[in-house]
């Protein structure tokens, strides 16, 4: 795992007032990068967020040397696969010469003829994805939907043993902003007597954790659980959308599918491992009387240092609620600090038959739910599958997600002596099928 150094330092700051300001979501010691375009009609390149400016990369190439050059001259593209591929020493080296660069310390002033505001931005989707696997690493949350659905066997045995994961569809991963579009499918309620086709009933958000696989594996070859975590690149919010009604139809006996498949929804910024640093802790310590995890997804670094403490907030905005201006309502908080299955459990066991990983794969944590109902991270469960619904501002009510509502996430690692590293919002509204 990364180890600290300069670039994580708290007491550094920027020469661009923005990033200095507290709770400003991207500080010097963040630096994310994303794809973005300056204006309309411009190409999309990569960017990185300080303060409320998006640096132009490849425009700024010219303040940098070497490896950090490369990397930047690899921001020229419409995704930041190009720049992932060059692997750890590339993604380090150019965060430095980033963080230099842009310090008040150092200063380097030509860099501001290559700043734009974030407001005046388009953000694209970030990385070009490959690949799509979402697991359900919150035992929480394994436990209340089990309820849900087997009030008798809540967890399944195989729960506590395995990181439990589905493949999702690449095809449908939209960045932040983009509407989401409500699913048709089959679903049968217990009180209609055959399955009906047409438009959910049932849409649900999932708050998850998501991150990028930036270095390959090699196809029928499997990733040690001590080396995992060097496989990461970055990460960003997720949102697995759910059809219930669709799910609890259509998921017997091999598990989710047109439930899932047609939308994700991610932030526009991956914030690298390597900002993440300060903010590792020690994985979710399993309860007494839970078995160990087998050998291949047990490491005694991973124990010490595998969880993420990053807060994740859910917040819901109805239609109604926009056009009165009234702000969005916070309706769950919780933390990454819950996931029973750390981040490098998960890709080892990914890899662990050997299917191979490759530059750009997205990998979801599942629902970040924790113990208190306050953090359970589904409306599934806040709700009790819309039995108990939400009370918003105005006079309305949710069981589930309705037509033109907006749900918001927002995540933050923070902790004392450190700068808050903020990860922008994944957002995006709701559509009436068609």
């Amino acid at each position: 795992m990364t180890s600290l150094n300069e670039t994580h330092d708290p007491a550094r700051r920027s020469f661009i007032g923005s990033a200095n300001a507290p709770g400003n979501e991207f500080p010097i010691q963040n630096l994310p990068v994303g794809v973005f375009r300056p204006a309309a009609g411009a190409q999309p390149r990569v960017g990185v967020a300080i303060g409320d400016q998006i640096l132009d990369l490849p425009a700024a190439v010219s303040a940098f040397n070497g490896v950090a050059a490369e990397a930047a001259r690899a921001g020229a593209a419409p995704a930041l696969n190009p720049l992932i591929s060059l692997g750890p020493r590339a993604w380090s080296a150019l965060r430095l010469a980033l963080s230099r660069a842009l310090s008040a310390e150092h200063a380097d002033e030509r860099l501001r003829a290559h700043l734009t505001p974030i407001t005046q931005a388009t953000l694209d989707m970030p990385v070009a994805v490959r690949n799509f696997s979402d697991f359900f690493a919150s035992v929480f949350h394994a436990t209340n939907t089990g309820r849900a659905f087997r009030p008798d066997h809540p967890l399944l045995p195989n729960y506590k043993y395995l990181p439990v994961a589905y493949h999702g569809r690449a095809s449908s991963i939209r960045p932040s902003g983009t509407p989401v579009r409500r699913p048709r499918g089959q679903r049968k309620p217990a009180n209609e007597q055959a399955p009906s086709y047409g438009p959910s009933r049932n849409l649900d958000f999932e708050l998850e954790l998501g991150f990028y696989v930036g270095v390959p594996s090699e196809f029928g070859a499997t990733v040690p659980i001590g080396k995992a975590a060097e496989h990461i690149f970055g990460f960003c919010l997720l949102n697995d959308w759910s059809a219930r009604d669709v799910q609890a139809w259509e998921a017997q006996p091999l598990g989710p599918f047109l439930a899932k498949s047609f939308a994700t929804t991610v932030s526009p910024w991956a914030v690298t491992a390597e900002a993440l640093a300060p903010f590792r802790m020690a994985a979710f310590a399993r309860p007494e009387g839970d078995p160990q995890p087998l050998p291949y997804l047990d490491d005694a670094e991973d124990r010490a240092r595998g969880g993420l403490a990053v807060t994740l907030e859910a917040y819901i905005a109805s239609a109604a609620m926009r056009r009165a201006r009234t702000a969005p309502l916070l309706i769950t908080r919780t933390s990454s600090a819950n996931l029973y299955w750390t981040v490098a459990q998960m890709l080892a066991h990914q890899a662990s038959n050997g299917c191979n990983l490759e530059v750009g794969d997205l990998i979801g944590s599942g629902t970040v739910s924790g113990p208190e109902k306050s953090s359970w991270a589904s409306l599934l469960e806040l709700t009790g599958r819309g039995a108990e619904p939400i009370a918003l501002p105005g006079g309305e009510r949710r069981g589930f997600i309705e037509d033109g509502d907006e749900i918001i996430f927002r995540g933050f690692a923070e902790k004392p002596g450190y700068p808050r590293i903020g990860f922008g919002e994944c957002r995006a509204v709701v559509l009436p099928a068609k």
